[in-house]
């Protein structure tokens, strides 16, 4: 079983944007799976929108719990479950690896 972890805590943000301040448009994030004693990371950037029929919430409100639910609504579960699934072969390839590189001599 895979156990994966989502990183959201760096974020871009408009320092004024529609009479709103720090108004995050871009999350830096890192998803990390770990099964048994391997680890994979794969990393990326997702822009988000705002929404004018959603309540703002301030900056110094916001918690890692909601940046990553919005990047998970943007990227939409199709995509989230690509990335997993990439973290997978990546955690299968270590595990059962199908090339290893030698040096000859050494």
């Amino acid at each position: 079983m895979i156990n994966y972890t989502w990183d959201c805590k760096t974020v871009d943000i408009r320092p004024v944007e529609d009479s709103l301040t720090d108004v995050v448009y871009n999350v830096h994030w890192k998803l990390t799976g770990v099964k048994e004693e391997w680890a994979w990371t794969s990393i990326g950037t997702q822009w988000l929108s705002l929404d004018p029929d959603s309540e703002f919430i301030p900056f110094d409100e916001l918690t890692e719990e909601i940046i990553e639910a919005w990047v998970i609504s943007a990227m939409g579960e199709e995509e989230v479950e690509t990335i997993k699934a990439g973290i997978a072969a990546q955690l299968e390839e270590k595990e059962n690896p199908t090339s290893i590189t030698k040096t000859i001599g050494g």
